[in-house]
């Protein structure tokens, strides 16, 4: 017999339960903004249309459907099956938490605030789901971001990977692209980013460098790297410091003492590097598919 669907609805405490968490009380937490020149309405506000946001999706998916609910935090402790379909209610962010976790999942995004939401990942309004369910083999897939590590770790991103100090300091490591001599650096990390990323952190490096590379789009399956303040000395170069990969990876060998990879801007969910390990980092074998 063949289990039904099952529909996994993402979602994040909204700012109204981190203050209610934090304060105890409304009255407390409504004292607490206005001390901060804010109002709780605009708070109550955005957390009711969440709720309307979430009671909807709920209604809309099928009675014979399995259903799963799973808050941000808990992410990575939800195993993911590969026949569920995923509805991710809330922010653009909130897509690129996800996407890590999945593999070829099919993915709806719903907006609940169109004011403060760009809504490029999250494209869709709640009235939508019962449509969005019926054509969810209607995908654009979206090119990840990965990075491997010689012991076998590995961490995929939707919008960018950054490899560097944890606090942002210097970082030391060779740097091998795909069409250049291997270059000693020392610098602020590198990111390498997809056509997701590119509006982002992406942007702002390519712009600082004032590069003449054409950023990749988003369903395009190539990624640009650039390397972040690399600092010229007699034995570190700025020769490498930015490029695009297609099917070949940007390989990276160790030479601080810890470094750290992490992606879409997640650095509490990292993988530690030490001196002498080597990483390659690579457009991702599996992509988003997100629904249109």
């Amino acid at each position: 017999m063949t289990l039904a669907p099952r529909a996994v609805v993402i979602h994040r405490t909204t700012e109204l339960d981190e203050l209610l968490a934090h304060h105890g009380t409304r009255g407390q937490a409504a004292f607490f903004l206005t001390s901060r020149n804010r109002s709780i309405d605009e708070v109550v506000a955005r957390h009711d249309a969440a709720d309307a946001a979430l009671a909807t999706v709920s209604a809309a998916i099928p009675i014979d459907w399995r259903r799963g609910t799973v808050e941000r935090a808990d992410l990575a402790r939800f195993l993911f099956a590969p026949d569920d379909v995923i509805i991710v209610v809330g922010q653009d962010g909130l897509v690129a938490n996800v996407a890590k976790y999945l593999d070829g999942q099919p993915v709806i995004g719903i907006n609940t605030d169109t004011v403060r939401n760009p809504g490029v990942l999250v494209a869709h309004q709640p009235d939508e789901v019962g449509e969005l369910l019926r054509s969810r083999d209607e995908t654009e897939a979206r090119t990840m971001v990965e990075a491997i590590t010689d012991d076998g770790q590995e961490l995929r991103a939707l919008n960018e990977i950054y490899l560097g100090h944890p606090s942002h300091q210097t970082a030391r490591y060779t740097i091998t692209p795909p069409d250049a001599p291997a270059e000693p650096q020392a610098s602020s990390g590198l990111i390498v980013a997809t056509g997701t990323g590119a509006t982002g952190w992406c942007r702002s490096v390519w712009l600082e460098h004032h590069s003449a590379l054409t950023l990749p789009q988003p369903t395009e399956p190539r990624l640009a790297w650039f390397v972040r303040e690399a600092w010229p000395s007699p034995v570190t170069g700025t020769n490498c410091t930015e490029g695009e990969l297609t099917d070949s990876g940007l390989a990276i060998t160790i030479e601080s003492e810890h470094l750290v990879l992490f992606g879409d801007g997640i650095e509490t969910d990292n993988i530690g590097l030490t001196s002498g390990q080597r990483v390659i980092i690579r457009r991702a074998q599996s992509v988003l598919r997100l629904v249109r």
